[in-house]
């Protein structure tokens, strides 16, 4: 037994009806070079079954503690059977983008069974151009965002005739433990909570004297310090969330990224933020809906050290960036995130990326739970402000090419969760010489962000235009 910890139990204790706390990506695949194989899902079927004993934490589950006091742990799953993992969807014709959109929303809107190993794979068939694509989903208790591309990269070769590698030895794990063998795990870990509490605490505490210092240093410079929680305008992407998603894919070119940002002294980052705020800004405007103030958004960032670099589990901290959506002109819309996202960053270095996992090591499975399924009910963000307004996160990929089964990954589509409060999720990832954005959304609350993608990509045109206008 080995017990989830930090962010890990928190991610899987604040998981609710509406609030499904996994992440994802949409793996767009080519035909293979070689042309017509054996059936498609069976090829794909058997590599993922051949690569399971590189990835344990799929064989396994979250077994809760006696009276949820204390965090769940990590058991081998004697029943686990591939079949209740990996399933196929073949696209209607035409098979185009609208169609596939639709697949990945309805595989989102599915809470993933938490009796079972906390992940599922869905083999898309009938693309268009003989493309395939597999929808992979995986609980956040299990791993963040850079642990998901290192996951995925147990599927994934560098050569399109790798092998599956050797036949699966039979899974024969020991039984499950008894109901005393977890109270006794429940009541150690019980007896050591009140000291790992009392240093959470006390270390929590530290840093919010520290950020408060920090604040009033920057705001006698003359300096705006980052925003705070519960400061963003409440907008259309806020508020009580259903169960059922909206996805949309957008792809970026890497190259006009980095064209705006050599032009014009920003981050990499900041003009992709810079990008999606340009393209909410249009989305109120275009619906003729009034926002009081600027978007804040909530941008993870990995605090996983090169040591760390083959684990599973969340590594992560967070920082609040202002989009600036107030601003109208876009250039100095980019220079007011990117002034945002620097103060942001020198935040988060008080914060030594500590301050997530404490909070995490003081979330006692059966509050967080109740607290989550009440927010839910009485729908709680329908009549207060939001946390932030969005979250946006990027990693970054790799620059060569990628193969699953033989079949050269086309386009890889990262996708974040969403919560209750915060109906958007925009996760970007590098791939080659393109930026991939995941869309996800509230479908009762933004039905339309296909059209919210469009409006990024044409964001971003604006941007290059004033790059290439801009003198050198």
């Amino acid at each position: 037994m080995k017990p989830l910890l930090n962010l890990d139990a928190a991610f899987l204790a604040l998981e609710s009806s509406t609030s499904h706390l996994h992440v994802g990506a949409v793996i767009v695949l080519d035909p293979p070079a070689t042309g017509p194989s054996v059936d498609r899902f069976d090829e794909m079927r058997t590599l993922i079954a051949r690569r399971l004993v590189q990835v344990p934490a799929f064989r396994q589950r979250a077994l809760r503690v006696a009276f949820g006091l204390q965090h769940a742990v990590w058991v081998d799953d004697p029943d686990f059977d591939l079949a209740d993992h990996v399933s196929r969807v073949t696209l209607p014709n035409p098979g185009d983008e609208r169609a596939l959109s639709g697949v990945v929303a309805e595989v989102m809107s599915r809470q993933l069974d938490l009796a079972r190993p906390l992940w599922e794979m869905v083999i898309v068939e009938g693309l268009a151009d003989d493309r395939t694509a597999v929808i992979a989903k995986l609980h956040h208790a299990i791993l963040d965002g850079v642990s998901a591309a290192l996951l995925l990269g147990s599927f994934l070769d560098l050569r399109a005739d790798a092998d599956f590698g050797p036949e699966p030895e039979p899974w024969n794990p020991p039984p499950l433990p008894s109901p005393a063998e977890l109270f006794g795990q429940g009541a150690i870990s019980l007896a050591r909570q009140p000291a790992i509490a009392a240093s959470a605490l006390r270390r929590v505490i530290d840093v919010v004297v520290e950020l408060l210092t920090r604040n009033r240093q920057l705001a006698s410079e003359g300096k705006h310090p980052p925003p705070a929680l519960f400061s963003g305008p409440r907008t259309s992407l806020n508020g009580a969330i259903s169960s059922r998603r909206s996805f949309a894919g957008v792809v970026l070119s890497v190259d006009q990224i980095k064209t705006v940002r050599h032009a014009l002294g920003v981050t990499f980052n900041d003009v992709v933020l810079a990008a999606v705020a340009g393209g909410l800004r249009s989305r109120f405007e275009a619906r003729g809906e009034a926002v009081e103030g600027a978007l804040t958004a909530l941008v993870p960032l990995s605090i996983r050290a090169e040591s760390e670099s083959a684990t599973f589990g969340n590594r992560i901290s967070a920082m609040l960036v202002s989009l600036a959506t107030d601003t109208e002109d876009p250039l100095e819309r980019l220079r007011a995130v990117a002034a945002s996202s620097a103060a942001a960053k020198a935040q988060e270095e008080v914060l030594s990326g500590s301050l997530l996992a404490e909070l995490g090591q003081l979330t006692v499975p059966v509050v967080a739970s109740v607290a989550a399924r009440f927010i839910a009910e009485v729908h709680l963000f329908d009549r207060v402000p939001p946390p932030f307004n969005l979250t946006m996160s990027n990693i970054a990929g790799p620059t060569f090419d990628l193969f699953w089964a033989g079949r050269r990954l086309a386009a890889l589509y990262p996708i974040g969760p969403i919560t209750d409060g915060v109906a958007l999720n925009i996760t970007a990832m590098s791939y080659l010489d393109s930026l991939y954005l995941g869309l996800l959304g509230c479908r009762r609350l933004i039905p339309d962000i296909a059209d919210l993608g469009d409006r990024i990509v044409e964001s971003l045109d604006q941007l290059v235009k004033i790059a290439e206008d801009h003198p050198s």
